[in-house]
């Protein structure tokens, strides 16, 4: 291969690769290059797609700042303010919180039914005292497999799903005012893209 010919592939291969969030591992192989890129923007356009009917059938969540959608590295994210899912220091899923998820459901069943879907957990730093969870982790982590568990009798298939509670371990905002406890203690469903394996051509 030609390094000019090298070089723009790589340009171009990275900044798909990028754009989708992909892990990408280079190894030796047998499909081509042109196959993985043409697979990267496919991966791409699938969770636009996702992302786009998500805006659309939460749209009166996203208004009233119950809900955010966003593409980040890890994926296309789905973050839900603890207080709309949850009593305080409670895991047990408010009963009108169920319709709100059940939308994000028809569009893991629909628009990204072949993509995996992680929800994490988290919460403020402020330390547990009434409600009988020994730390933040227990909290997270109980509250994230509740909303892995309703997803799961909503009909997404269950090798799909994974839950993880992160505590007070990755906050987004500053624990020292209200309004960033409020929007640390979240749960986000994570539609995870495709760990791609992109084995590259010999030099010649």
């Amino acid at each position: 291969m030609r390094y000019g010919k090298l070089f723009n592939f790589l340009v171009v291969f990275f900044l798909v690769a990028g754009l989708s969030g992909c892990t990408v591992i280079f190894q030796k192989g047998r499909r081509t290059d042109i196959e993985k890129i043409s697979k990267l923007k496919n991966d791409l356009s699938e969770l636009e797609r996702a992302k786009q009917e998500l805006e659309r059938r939460l749209k009166d969540e996203i208004d009233d700042k119950q809900v955010k959608v966003e593409m980040m590295e890890k994926g296309l994210v789905i973050t839900f303010v603890a207080e709309v899912l949850f009593d305080s220091g409670k895991a047990k899923l408010r009963r009108d919180s169920q319709p709100k998820l059940e939308k994000v459901g028809i569009v893991l069943n629909t628009t990204v039914a072949d993509l995996n879907v992680g929800i994490e957990g988290h919460t403020d730093n402020e330390p547990i005292k009434h409600s009988g969870w020994k730390t933040n982790w227990e909290l997270s982590t109980a509250r994230a497999l509740s909303v892995l568990h309703y997803l799961s009798e909503s009909g997404v298939n269950e090798p799909r799903l994974s839950a993880t509670g992160y505590g007070e371990y990755k906050p987004v905002a500053s624990n020292d005012s209200s309004d960033g406890r409020q929007k640390n203690r979240r749960v986000e469903i994570v539609i995870l893209p495709k760990t791609e394996k992109v084995k590259a051509q010999e030099q010649e």
